[in-house]
């Protein structure tokens, strides 16, 4: 447990040092504020801009905020979460800079499952920084209530970042390279699109989590559709650290 807390440390210290952490809270940050005052505004900018055309767009509500927020985390917030953290295994392999720590007796155990948990946290707070800061504008444009089911809305799309996150890892060692690491995880998520075209495997496919929140919150689908794609998907992050650990073990640095 020492090891694994002082290797916490270390990945927090080298995410501060790379602006990992600045860059992804910068980022989350705008997207927060984007989200309801684009919902606002973008119906009266569309008339304004041109008016011959006769567009009378309908009044936005706080569920078109939610539009925005889903739309930009689950699109380019996810693809950032990815690349930043898509070099946290291979720079390691490349650069050679666990060798000494492994050689003291450091499990390489602890160097996945702190890799994993210190992505998660970041992701964590980021995702609730974005969170919170579009919960606070919409309640000052609109009227907050009505939403159907929003603690699981909310955690599932969460929830596929952190497969995300696993996925990046076994990546990285899988192909001790930033390239091959993204390709891996963008060719799961590719997978996991090309699957979703048949209906039946819809409430079973993890990419679900990130696409088809607004159903739950707007109450078209209910909490129990979601359940499969959960359990689905914590077992292939469990499966993904596993395979992580047990590759990693086999690896020669």
């Amino acid at each position: 447990m020492r090891a694994y807390m002082a290797f916490n440390k270390k990945e927090w210290t080298e995410n501060l040092r790379t602006y990992r952490f600045f860059i992804m809270g910068i980022v989350f940050l705008l997207f927060g504020m984007m989200n309801p005052i684009v919902a606002k505004y973008t119906p009266a900018l569309i008339e304004a801009i041109a008016p011959e055309m006769g567009l009378h767009l309908p009044e936005p509500t706080m569920l078109d905020s939610w539009v925005q927020f889903f739309k930009n985390i689950g699109q380019m917030g996810l693809l950032i979460l990815v690349i930043v953290f898509g070099g946290t295994m291979a720079n390691e392999l490349n650069r050679g800079t666990l060798i000494n720590m492994l050689t003291k007796g450091l499990k390489r155990s602890t160097v996945i499952l702190s890799k994993f948990t210190m992505a998660t946290i970041l992701w964590t707070i980021c995702y609730a920084l974005n969170l919170a800061v579009t919960y606070v504008y919409t309640a000052y444009f609109w009227d907050i209530n009505g939403m159907h089911h929003a603690f699981l809305a909310f955690f599932s799309l969460w929830f596929f970042g952190v497969l995300l996150i696993s996925l990046v890892i076994l990546g990285g060692v899988f192909f001790k390279n930033t390239y091959g690491s993204l390709l891996f995880t963008g060719g799961a998520v590719v997978m996991m699109t090309l699957l979703n075209i048949s209906p039946k495997l819809h409430k079973y496919n993890p990419i679900t989590l990130s696409f088809d929140n607004m159903s739950l919150l707007t109450a078209q689908k209910a909490a129990a559709d979601f359940l499969p794609a959960l359990v689905i998907c914590a077992a292939l992050v469990v499966l993904l650290i596993v395979l992580s650990v047990v590759t990693f073990n086999k690896k020669q640095l």
